[in-house]
């Protein structure tokens, strides 16, 4: 049985990344109907932000050589402080490792991403954390255009940074679905670009929904 695990980060509820997350889901679903998944909108249920314990949980498992979350345990009882960051953490790692797929729903905010998200990335982030073998999907929407040879390609610290957070882990198979100059909907400024974005997302829908078939048929039975 394979499981999606899938976050949304927009501030927005009606955001073209959660689009793409509803389709990609519905695809998934139907292509996966004894699939496990699991949801979590982290704008509605924010991640507690890093703190000095977390940090300490870091350090320690690096330090005692933790390979696993029952190891991590024995850690964590070292201290009230302790045992507190990882009770809020460790739910959280354990919905990452049992997922075959995780989907992310993830804007681009000020050439980056969302803070709901890094407080996420921030609080799973360990250094023996075993991400191999998953598959990773992110869903963006940016106001401009950041692709290949646009001008603003070199501010987009979004897909670059994800690529290295996922990498790092240990997981490489990332696909990005981008929807982009979204902002050509509501600013005067950029009304001449409505076509090039209504192509793009377009585009996206059809990326998602390819997708969603292609991880079912990677993802382990």
């Amino acid at each position: 049985m394979t499981h999606l695990l899938h976050l949304d980060a927009s501030a927005r509820s009606d955001s073209f990344s959660r689009r793409l997350g509803e389709s990609f889901t519905a695809e998934w679903r139907a292509a996966n109907p004894e699939g496990a998944y699991t949801y979590r909108d982290l704008v509605a249920e924010p991640v507690p932000p890093v703190d000095e314990a977390r940090v300490q949980l870091a350090t320690q498992s690096s330090l005692k050589g933790v390979r696993g979350i029952e190891a991590m345990d024995e850690v964590a009882a070292a201290g009230s402080e302790l045992a507190a960051s990882w009770a809020a953490t460790r739910p959280l790692v354990e919905q990452l490792l049992a997922a075959d797929v995780l989907l992310v729903g993830a804007p681009m905010y000020n050439f980056s991403v969302p803070a709901a998200l890094k407080a996420w990335i921030d609080r799973v982030a360990l250094p023996w954390l075993p991400l191999r073998g998953k598959s990773a999907v992110i869903l963006s929407a940016r106001g401009g255009a950041y692709g290949p040879g646009t001008l603003r390609e070199p501010f987009d610290f979004q897909e670059p940074y994800l690529r290295a957070f996922f990498s790092s882990l240990g997981l490489d198979d990332v696909e990005f679905v981008h929807t982009e100059l979204t902002h050509a909907r509501v600013m005067p400024f950029l009304v001449q670009f409505r076509e090039t974005h209504e192509a793009s997302q377009a585009a996206a829908l059809d990326a998602v929904r390819t997708l969603a078939t292609r991880m079912r048929a990677k993802t382990p039975s």
